[in-house]
């Protein structure tokens, strides 16, 4: 777990930097500059552009995953890994750019009546979502190298400091809606290019390949393999956007901009989540192609408590400061519909953080063909859950339908699991993480509501009293050596503990 932790820590450094320039962009300067209708449009713009990414990927990231440990061979250029690995989003640009022209009478007419803005910038989603495509395959290739901080650092900090720029430039009048989408392509592109030279920098882009490397049974395991996951990504990659499109569909862009602005909080939720799972990958990946099941297991918990603990605290620090959050981001009485959304999100990221890489041991592992069919039963279950929910209760219906399919979904998988590869990841630690959660909401319910005086003090006390409350138990109850060390550590620099 070592580089596991060192690159998670670098890579949660980055994300807190990256959420606290987010905050300040979306919840001050978005919020500030830009109506709900724009925020609602520059978002379904992107989510149409990254679910056809998503597509054009032919799911490289994940085969890469799974078979570098085949390829890997420093001596010899990993055997052809990169050239093998680059031919696919290749392709997949070319296909789904002509699949999406092919499909522009069934995608301008779903958005014509309620979100007919999204229609005067179609041909803009071309090349947005090749630029998403290639930003995501460099991405995924330092994944595979097991460097992840250099890439989130562009991803959290370079991007929003790009948009800063563009919405400050939006909301002094020196560019209209046009020039924003204008711009969104330019600050993309520049992510890409520095992921990209950083990727090349770290791995062998040898394009030297031989095709006879690949022998029959290699190549029979990997087009098994990514044509499954072709066939799994059109469940998944709808049940992602499927929310946000419906509620663009249904409700228009104004409730589409405000829901951009729940799901945003929500994520930080989520946060720790981009950076253990990942970095843990590669090991898994290993794990599982040894056969090593213990091992692999083993992986399982530690991931699991970890993001459990970081995601569940990271939510109740968002939902008891709520109301002091609508309080102080301008025009937040716009928002604050979104505060029961907010909640339900979170919570269904909390119970996705703690077992979804129990998903990654089963993508890695001969049983991986399960998955396709629970993904196509929940992808019918949140159509219908959405269509029922969001025309009744709007964005908060949204919210719950996507929580619904969360705990199916998660209930499924742990079963698959623990039935097939009888891998479990709970242990007492996770009951004791319940209870520092049971104990730093009591703490909040003794703080008195300062939010009349100041927002900012409210946010303060009640972050500091629960936080400190949350530390200490986390510490006291031992819940992950990993912590433990990094807390001695820091009390011996500032002469507080021995050394």
């Amino acid at each position: 777990m070592g580089i596991i932790i060192r690159q998670s820590l670098k890579g949660t450094f980055v994300n807190y930097v990256g959420v606290l320039l987010g905050i300040f962009v979306q919840f001050y300067i978005v919020a500030k500059f830009l109506d709900p209708e724009v925020i609602g449009l520059t978002k379904v713009v992107y989510e149409v552009a990254f679910f056809f990414s998503g597509f054009a990927m032919l799911s490289c990231n994940s085969v890469g995953m799974r078979f570098f440990p085949y390829f890997k061979d420093e001596k010899n250029h990993n055997n052809g890994f990169f050239y093998f690995y680059l031919l696919m989003p290749v392709l997949g640009s070319v296909l789904l750019t002509i699949i999406y022209v092919l499909c522009k009478e069934p995608i301008t007419g779903y958005f014509g009546e309620k979100a007919a803005a999204f229609n005067e910038f179609f041909y803009w989603v071309i090349p947005l979502m090749i630029i998403l495509t290639f930003w995501q395959f460099f991405e995924g290739y330092a994944n595979i190298n097991m460097r992840i901080a250099i890439p989130k650092a562009v991803r959290e900090i370079g991007m929003r400091c790009f948009m800063l720029v563009l919405y400050l430039l939006y909301g002094l009048r020196y560019i209209d809606v046009e020039g924003l989408i204008a711009g969104f392509l330019v600050a993309y592109g520049m992510c890409l290019l520095i992921t990209g030279t950083y990727s090349l920098h770290i791995g062998d882009n040898s394009l030297k390949h031989d095709w006879s490397f690949i022998n029959p049974e290699l190549r029979t395991k990997i087009l098994k393999y990514q044509g499954f996951l072709i066939l799994a990504a059109i469940s998944g990659n709808i049940m992602t956007q499927l929310d946000l499109w419906m509620v663009s569909g249904v409700r228009g862009l104004y409730d589409a901009g405000i829901y951009t602005m729940v799901v945003y909080m929500a994520a930080v939720v989520e946060m720790p989540t981009r950076n253990i799972s990942p970095i843990s990958q590669p090991l898994a990946a290993e794990a599982m192609k040894n056969g090593n099941i213990d091992e692999a297991t083993r992986l399982y918990k530690q991931v699991s408590i970890h993001q459990m603990l970081a995601s569940a605290v990271l939510f109740v620090i968002v939902c008891i400061n709520l109301d002091a959050i609508f309080a102080i981001i301008p025009n937040g009485d716009k928002f604050a519909a979104g505060k029961l959304a907010v909640a339900l999100l979170g919570m269904a990221k909390v119970v996705n953080s703690t077992i979804n890489f129990g998903n990654t041991l089963i993508s890695f592992s001969k049983y991986y063909f399960w998955t396709l069919f629970i993904s196509i039963f929940i992808t019918i279950s949140s159509i219908c859950t959405n269509l029922y929910f969001i025309p009744r209760m709007g964005i908060s219906g949204a919210a719950l339908a996507t929580l619904i399919a969360c705990l199916i979904s998660s209930a499924y998988q742990q079963y698959l699991v623990q039935v097939k590869l009888h891998a479990n990841p709970f242990t007492w630690a996770h009951l004791r993480i319940v209870v520092i959660l049971i104990a730093m909401l009591g703490v909040n319910c003794l703080i008195p509501s300062l939010i009349d005086v100041s927002p900012w003090l409210d946010i303060l006390a009640r972050c500091a009293a629960c936080g400190v409350t949350g530390t200490i138990l986390i510490y006291k109850l031992k819940i992950s050596e990993q912590i433990n060390w990094f807390i001695d550590q820091m009390l011996s620099r500032v002469g507080l503990l021995g050394k």
